[in-house]
């Protein structure tokens, strides 16, 4: 079975985050990415951008500037959103401590239907300050605070359609272009893993896939053909530090009893395969003395005491407090 009924939306995303107070991480920090994969990057430290992926390489050849001009833009955003950090502080009464200011704009573009969409927000102390309405094409303001500012930017008509020109044009013309060039890596389908995992003989039965790609992936129970939804709980997709993904659905088999487990099926559907992949349970595969792979604190993919590379203390490239960017560089 395909999953024709997924769209194929792709999206261009930057997250830029200038921090005070905070040990141990770069005061500025911008990431680009491309269908949630990481492209370029910049930070105060290295003050220059970098390529993430060895295809956004190619842009090079037709736009020779292209990392120059990231650069000179990681530049400015510095200066402006450090200025914006300490306008915020003051508003907010604040001297002390830690604090972060942050942006998150992009857009995407289904490129089936040929539909775009734009977002560009603004955040302080991980709670929304300024949002862009794209469709009145004015700026709102979740907090007080940014009342000010809000009414300064939407004084500038021009500054607005400027923006929405960006979110819903240059924006989407740039992602087809990083489609084109990461084609073979974005657009290629990886298949999972799959097992099950149960803590004891009482706990949940989970079924567990990972080092799919991409992350549009469906994953279910069913019976006798059916789909289950008592006692089942949904996992979200979730990141693993290799560029695949991974996700689980649980079930409750408590009230089951065991020879009706082998009529119990977990099914895997990916985007872009036609073929589900399914595992039957079975009660001898779930006997923790008989198959010790069942113990989740054993997987390294799923506890972080396991993998150094999972645990966001130990390796920043899982905590998402630092993957945080491209628009104009106004002071609020």
């Amino acid at each position: 079975m395909s999953l024709l009924f997924l769209p194929v939306t792709h999206s261009l995303m930057y997250f830029y985050t200038a921090s005070s107070g905070v040990t141990n991480i770069p005061s500025y920090v911008s990431v680009g990415l491309v269908d949630d994969v990481q492209i370029s990057y910049c930070d105060s430290n290295i003050n220059r951008a970098i390529p993430k992926q060895e295809w956004m390489k190619k842009v090079d050849s037709k736009y020779p500037t292209y990392w120059e001009e990231e650069t000179q833009t990681c530049w400015e955003k510095q200066k402006t959103f450090r200025l914006n950090l300490e306008i915020a502080k003051h508003r907010f009464n604040q001297t002390e401590g830690a604090h972060i200011f942050q942006q998150m704009i992009g857009c995407e573009w289904d490129d089936e239907t040929g539909e775009v969409s734009g977002y560009d927000q603004f955040s302080y102390d991980g709670e929304d300050f300024i949002i862009l309405d794209l469709r009145t094409q004015t700026w709102i303001a979740p907090k007080q605070q940014a009342v000010f500012t809000t009414y300064k930017w939407n004084q500038n008509r021009y500054a607005v359609e400027y923006e929405t020109s960006y979110l819903t044009q240059t924006c989407v013309e740039w992602l087809k272009k990083y489609v084109d060039y990461g084609r073979s890596s974005l657009l290629r389908t990886d298949l999972p893993s799959v097992s099950f995992l149960q803590k004891s003989s009482s706990s949940p039965v989970s079924c567990h896939a990972t080092g799919f790609y991409p992350d549009r992936a469906e994953m279910f129970w069913r019976k006798d053909e059916e789909e289950v939804y008592y006692g089942v709980v949904k996992g979200e997709i979730l990141p693993n530090n290799d560029g695949t993904f991974q996700m689980s659905v649980d079930i409750d088999l408590s009230s089951v009893t065991p020879e009706d487990w082998s009529k119990y099926e977990c099914v895997f559907q990916l985007y872009g395969v036609n073929e589900d992949i399914i595992h039957r349970l079975e009660k001898t595969i779930m006997n923790p003395e008989i198959n010790p792979e069942i113990n989740p604190e054993m997987n390294p993919e799923i506890n972080p005491e396991m993998n150094p590379e999972m645990n966001p203390e130990i390796n920043p490239e899982m905590n998402p407090e630092l993957y945080l960017q491209k628009s104009n560089f106004i002071s609020i």
